[in-house]
């Protein structure tokens, strides 16, 4: 509570706060009645006087099934381990009729029991002991082999045990329907009978491969003709499983003994497409598992038929073949868009055959789809029934194969990669010095020269399929291939050097111009209204190739908006679309190529610089390109250029004074020459090209400034002449009100940077003369226009003689330039309050503060060394304290103060 208020106010506001506290105790305690109201049931109606009511108990913490389902879930626990420490603890105790008689009447009670508990209802209780049944059967295997086969193997056993546990749970799970449990236990069981026998027949890992396999196709066929949903998932799980192991011993194989992993994979491959086709929800995973698999087996094959150099491209070269001719039916490059031969297979393709699982007559897109009937003429069919020879081979699984093909090739991709990143980073990092004629050695020299081919075959593959991401791909990959076409053919130093400038030269060629790229690219047309296929079923109409809009034929069209090209003419191939829409695809590829020639220009500035010829060469060049695209590119891609082609020419100015031996001085006055022609070349450049071309310029001035600053003469000559080049911007309009400030902040430190060149001690001689006339005409500023804000009718005269000062006075020994600095400034802020002038009050008063504090300190140290030394702590605790308490009233004085100087002009 803050207790700087006035007892009224602070009472008023008391009685405010106890108010709002009622208000929403009410409104709580409404709300609680309202709660209270809900969760009491309702009162029964009243009965007859005399009887009386009968109570309804308490509430139950759960239903009774639950309950029932826990009971018999520990109790069948229970009994489950007590027939096993039986079985395991107490059998030699007994002898071999005991043993098998007390087995058999328990065994048998517990599968027998279930019959009756099924035909009361009680289907729990049933499902409880036949559970413990199941157990006790596996109990009676192992004391059969105890007692009648202690000689036999135990995997020998246990692998004949499980089958003969699998076909009689199976018998049992089938006879007593109801049961839920001996289907999925006999599925389990039936996983171990080839695995099993394999490790006791001493079979090694490819047997067991070949038995896992094996045992994954019966699962699989369960999945796929089994009806109950447990018998199902347990076996997709044991085929999971056991087929992933036979797909990684293949792979394996593959590698150390291709024609051993080869058959094991393409089974497995047959498989997972066999299961593909009959499942269309696992479809596109089966499929691509199989692709996969295939591609194992071919990679494997030629990889050790061929080269090691050539056992990536091999599997690039597989994953492409297989991945194709998907791709080619998927309708991505069968038919031009919008021909009547696309539409068909398109129809075709929808009225394909019906897996299982789907609805009959459908392919797997319409069957997965909620709402599309079921169409053609194998309506009605069952789903078990095979597909016949001459359908259309369902999406789904030409989805997956493509995605497996393109996965494998992406990876081949990623494996050439390194040449390319040491093409353009390379040259990056230096170990030779500039212009020494020396070139650094190549990186990654003996990586295999193979990783061209795969980038051109990638290349080639993306480039026919008519899509926008794979045109995207193949023009970024494009650029790879030129990018690591040196590195791994080793061409000589001049040849590099022409290279990445010619593909610099085209990638931005293509930024600009991105026609060709856009040829044959299909995009949907969004208002194109549906055309109804063979089967009657309504399919979106077919794209139409993507055009550039059409020139406007309108002879009295609107003029074009400013910013669109040069002189109102928008470049071909600028992007059309509306803010929110979608880009068009010549925008998005010219971005594309446009990133790679900049990537390119970088890497072969660098590259360029060993040599001084080069040096010269390849920044004029760069110079000329970026000048180009800024004069006729698109979009944002215009001022980018611009950028680049600032800093281009700002290399190319320093280029020519380092080879004319300049000193450094004279080097940042060469400079300035690059802001000066920004400033010229902005006057006459449209908005936004201006704007980044001559804040371009202005690093590159600050940039000479930093240069300069180690001789002050050559500093104070460099921020005149800045000063000469921001005054000459001032007079554009647009440019007035920032380049006017600008200006007068470089020739105020010029001017002082001058005098202390010439060891002036007395700047106010040089800087009053100034002050007085600049003070003139401020005043009669105000009087044409009292509006006019102090800073520019004052702030420059004042500043002139202020700071100079100022700086004067704190290196001045004597006191006189201190007091008359302290008067004239009291005598400014004073002025400042009385008019309400934000500029003298701002100034004086700093200027004030700084000179009163230089005269000061020397008396404050010494009282500082004077006090003890706990008591400057305690007092700055004290003043903490103080300011701590008074905190929301020092607040308002802030904001006062804010505000008051905010009003003053």
């Amino acid at each position: 509570m803050d207790n700087s208020l006035p007892p009224a106010d602070e009472l008023v506001l008391v009685d405010r706060e106890l108010a709002q506290l009622d208000a929403r105790r009410s409104q709580l305690l409404a709300r609680r009645a309202w709660l209270v109201q809900v969760l009491r049931p309702p009162l029964a109606a009243p009965a007859p006087f005399g009887r009386p009511v009968p109570w309804a108990g308490p509430v139950a913490d759960s239903t009774p099934r639950s309950a029932q389902n826990v009971l018999l879930t520990l109790g069948g626990t229970l009994l489950t381990i007590a027939a096993v420490a039986f079985t395991l603890v107490s059998w030699g105790s007994m002898g071999i009729g005991a043993r098998a008689s007390v087995l058999a009447v328990v065994t048998g009670a517990a599968l027998a029991a279930p019959v009756a508990l099924l035909r009361r209802g009680l289907g729990s209780t049933a499902e409880a002991v036949a559970a413990l049944g199941l157990v006790l059967t596996v109990l009676d295997a192992y004391a059969l082999h105890r007692v009648a086969f202690p000689e036999t193997g135990g995997r020998a056993f246990a692998a004949v045990a499980s089958a003969v546990l699998a076909g009689a749970w199976t018998a049992y799970g089938s006879t007593l329907s109801r049961l839920r449990l001996p289907l999925p236990a006999a599925v389990v069981a039936a996983q171990l009978p080839l695995p099993l026998g394999v490790l006791a027949a001493g079979g090694g890992p490819t047997a067991f491969a070949w038995a896992a396999l094996v045992t994954a196709a019966a699962d699989t066929a369960v999945v796929l003709w089994a009806r109950p949903p447990a018998v199902r998932i347990t076996a997709g799980t044991g085929a999971a499983a056991l087929g992933g192991w036979a797909l990684l011993t293949g792979g394996w194989l593959s590698l150390t003994a291709p024609w051993s992993g080869a058959p094991l994979l393409l089974t497995a491959a047959a498989v997972a497409l066999f299961a593909a086709w009959r499942a269309p929800a696992s479809a596109v995973a089966a499929s691509a598992l199989s692709g996969l698999a295939v591609l194992t087996a071919a990679g494997g094959l030629l990889r050790a038929a061929l080269p090691a150099d050539w056992a990536v491209p091999g599997y690039v070269l597989c994953a492409l073949a297989l991945a194709a001719p998907a791709l080619a039916r998927t309708g991505a490059g069968a038919a031009p868009a919008g021909s009547g031969t696309e539409r068909g297979a398109e129809a075709a393709d929808v009225r394909g055959s019906a897996p299982a699982g789907g609805a009959p007559g459908t392919s797997d897109a319409t069957a997965d789809a909620p709402g599309i009937p079921a169409t053609g003429p194998r309506a009605g069919h069952s789903s078990g029934e095979p597909v016949r020879s001459g359908a259309r081979v369902p999406r789904g699984i030409r989805l997956g194969l493509a995605g497996a093909g393109a996965g494998v090739a992406a990876l081949g991709v990623v494996w050439a990669l390194p040449p390319v990143v040491a093409g353009l980073l390379g040259p990056m990092a230096r170990t030779t010095a500039v212009w020494s004629g020396e070139h650094a050695a190549r990186p990654l020299a003996a990586y295999p020269a193979t990783a061209l081919l795969v980038l051109t075959v990638a290349v080639a593959a993306l480039a026919a399929l008519p899509r926008l991401w794979a045109r995207c791909g193949a023009l970024a990959l494009a650029w790879a291939l030129l990018t690591a076409l040196p590195v791994s053919s080793g061409l000589p130093y001049p040849g590099t050097l022409a290279l990445q400038l010619l593909t610099t030269a085209a990638a931005l060629a293509l930024a600009v111009r991105p026609g060709p790229l856009t040829r044959g690219l299909r995009a949907a047309s969004p208002a194109a209204p549906p055309v109804a296929d063979g089967g009657g079923t309504a399919a979106p109409a077919a794209a139409a190739p993507w055009e550039p809009p059409p020139l406007s034929t309108t002879p009295h069209a609107a003029p074009p908006a400013a910013g669109d090209g040069p002189w109102g003419v928008r470049p071909v191939g600028a992007s059309t679309a509306r803010r929110g829409e979608a880009p068009t695809p010549g925008t998005v590829l010219g971005w594309i190529a446009y990133a790679c020639g900049l990537a390119s220009a970088l890497s072969a500035v660098g590259l360029a610089l060993d040599v001084r010829g080069a040096t010269f060469t390849a920044l004029g060049a760069l110079l000329a390109l970026f000048a180009g695209v800024a004069t006729v590119g698109p979009d944002a891609r215009r001022v980018v250029s611009a950028c680049a082609a600032v800093l281009a020419a700002t290399g190319l100015v320093g280029a020519v004074a380092a080879a004319a031996g300049f000193a450094d001085h004279w080097t940042a006055l060469a400079l300035l020459l690059v802001p000066a022609a920004t400033a010229a070349v902005g006057s006459r450049a449209p908005g936004r090209v201006a704007l980044a071309v001559e804040i371009t310029g202005g690093a590159v001035g600050l940039l000479a400034l930093g240069i300069a600053a180690s001789r002050p003469a050559f500093l104070a000559l460099a921020l005149a002449l800045g000063g000469v080049i921001a005054a000459a911007t001032a007079v554009r309009p647009e440019r007035r009100r920032f380049a006017s400030w600008a200006a007068a902040a470089l020739f105020l430190p010029a001017a002082w940077v001058r005098l202390a060149v010439w060891d002036v001690s007395v700047p106010e001689a040089y800087t009053l003369p100034v002050t007085v006339p600049a003070l003139a005409v401020g005043l009669l500023r105000r009087r044409r226009d009292p509006e006019a804000s102090s800073w520019t009718a004052y702030g420059p005269g004042l500043a002139v003689t202020l700071l100079p000062s100022l700086c004067a006075a704190w290196t001045d020994p004597e006191w006189a330039r201190p007091l008359a600095l302290g008067v004239a400034a009291l005598a400014v802020t004073l002025l400042g309050a009385r008019f309400r002038l934000q500029a003298l009050l701002v100034l004086g008063g700093t200027t004030l503060a700084l000179d009163g504090l230089h005269e000061l300190a020397p008396y404050v140290v010494q009282v500082v060394d004077a006090l003890p030394r706990w008591l400057p702590p305690a007092l700055a605790g004290l003043l903490l304290l103080a300011v701590g308490a008074t905190y929301e009233q020092r607040l308002r004085d802030a904001r006062r103060l804010r505000e008051r100087l905010a009003r003053m002009r």
